[in-house]
C-alpha cells in the first residue's frame, strides 16, 4: 500500500514537472513575440505611411476567417480536456480531431495567402515589394517572420495534437493520466494568444 502510495506521489510530481516546464516554455514564448512586437511598433512608428500602404495589401478576410477558426479551436481542445477528464474517450477524441483539422485549415489558408503576396511581387526582394520603398519592405519583411513563425508554431501544434491523438486511442493518456493533453492545450492557447496579437497589427491597424 504504502509503495502504491509513493508511486502516485512520484508520478504526481512529474506531472507538476511537466506542466512547470511548459509554463517556462510559453514564458520564453512570450519573450520572443514580446520582443518581435517592440520592433514592430518602432519600425511603424518611424514609418507611418508605409507600414499605412503594407497594411493595405493584406487580406483582411482571410484573417477574419483564420481569426474566427482558432478561436473556435481554443474552445474545442478545451473541450477535449473537460471531456477525458470524464473518462469519454469518444467525445475527447472528436474535439482534438476537431481542433486537428482547424489547424490544418489555418495553414492552408496561409498558404493561399503567402502564395498571392508572392504571386505579386510581395516578397523579401521581390522588385514590385522594393519599388514601394524602405519602409514597407521592412512591413512585408516583419509579416513574413512573424507569421511565419508563428505558422510554424501551428506545424508544431499540429504535431502534438498527432500523438496525443494517437496515445489517447491507445488508452495511454485517459482520465487519471492527461498531462500530455493539458500541456498540447496550454500550448495551443498561447499560439492563439499570438495571433490575437498579430491579426490587428497586419490587418486591421491601417
Amino acid at each position: 500500500m504504502e509503495k502504491n502510495a509513493e508511486h502516485t506521489s512520484h508520478v504526481h510530481r512529474d506531472d507538476e514537472a511537466d506542466k512547470l516546464g511548459m509554463w517556462l516554455f510559453i514564458f520564453t514564448e512570450l519573450l520572443l513575440f514580446g520582443m518581435l512586437f517592440l520592433m514592430y511598433a518602432v519600425y511603424r512608428y518611424r514609418n507611418p505611411v508605409a507600414f499605412q500602404l503594407g497594411g493595405e495589401e493584406i487580406d483582411v478576410v482571410i484573417g477574419v476567417i483564420n481569426t474566427v477558426i482558432l478561436l473556435i479551436s481554443s474552445a474545442t481542445v478545451a473541450m477535449s480536456i473537460t471531456a477525458i477528464q470524464r473518462g469519454k474517450k469518444t467525445q475527447a477524441l472528436l474535439f482534438l480531431g476537431t481542433t486537428l483539422i482547424i489547424a490544418v485549415v489555418f495553414l492552408v489558408n496561409k498558404y493561399f495567402e503567402w502564395g498571392t503576396k508572392i504571386e505579386y511581387g510581395f516578397y523579401p526582394g521581390g522588385e514590385a515589394l522594393l519599388e514601394l520603398g524602405h519602409g514597407t519592405v521592412l512591413f512585408f519583411g516583419l509579416y513574413y517572420i512573424m507569421s511565419g513563425i508563428h505558422a510554424l508554431h501551428i506545424i508544431i501544434g499540429i504535431g502534438l495534437f498527432i500523438y496525443v491523438f494517437q496515445q489517447i486511442r491507445a488508452e495511454k493518456i485517459h482520465k487519471t493520466d492527461y498531462v500530455w493533453l493539458e500541456n498540447t492545450g496550454l500550448y495551443w492557447h498561447l499560439v492563439d494568444l499570438i495571433w490575437i496579437f498579430l491579426f490587428p497589427l497586419f490587418y486591421l491597424i491601417h
